[in-house]
């Protein structure tokens, strides 16, 4: 078996991860978290974007219960949005909770110089290694607040639980 050659354009270097906002719109309630190459926050232009993308990128109606229909599924209106301003693309994926525990998601992205030209990603990707830090902590948030609660889901505690890292 041959090794497969992995070539990096630039030596890892970590990425500050924060908590940008709670943001509702369309009956949605997601975190936007922000990460960039720099440590900085996002620019605002690129939170802009994405919060216009919402509506017309996440399922409507937001809360949803499924139909007769096994590929209808239910819907929370509940979700969190990353923002990642990285060398070669400016990044905003949206991913949602559905199915009581799956998680949804469409990747946009952009040019760094033409945010208002972001579109559906043009690759199968899911994530780098930066994003799928927020969607495992996510992960985790849901599992502890929704899924292993016997008293019930406490989607406030979902909410209100927030990443800050550096990766």
């Amino acid at each position: 078996m041959t090794e497969a050659a992995i070539t990096r354009t630039d030596a890892y270097q970590p990425r500050t991860i924060g908590f940008l906002k709670l943001h509702e719109a369309a009956g949605w309630r997601l975190k936007f978290y922000g990460i960039t190459t720099t440590g900085a926050p996002p620019r605002p232009e690129l939170v802009t974007v994405a919060e216009a993308l919402v509506p017309s990128v996440l399922p409507s109606p937001a809360v949803h219960s499924g139909g007769d229909d096994p590929y209808d599924i239910d819907r929370y209106g509940i979700g969190y949005v990353i923002l990642h301003e990285a060398s070669d693309y400016a990044f905003a994926i949206f991913d949602w909770w559905a199915g009581e525990n799956e998680l949804h998601q469409r990747m946009y992205s952009s040019l760094p110089t033409r945010l208002g030209t972001m579109r559906p990603h043009p690759t199968s990707a899911i994530g780098c290694v930066w994003e799928l830090a927020v969607s495992d902590f996510e992960r985790r948030a849901w599992l502890r607040h929704v899924l292993a609660r016997p008293e019930g889901p406490d989607i406030e505690g979902y909410l209100g639980e927030r990443y800050e890292d550096e990766v």
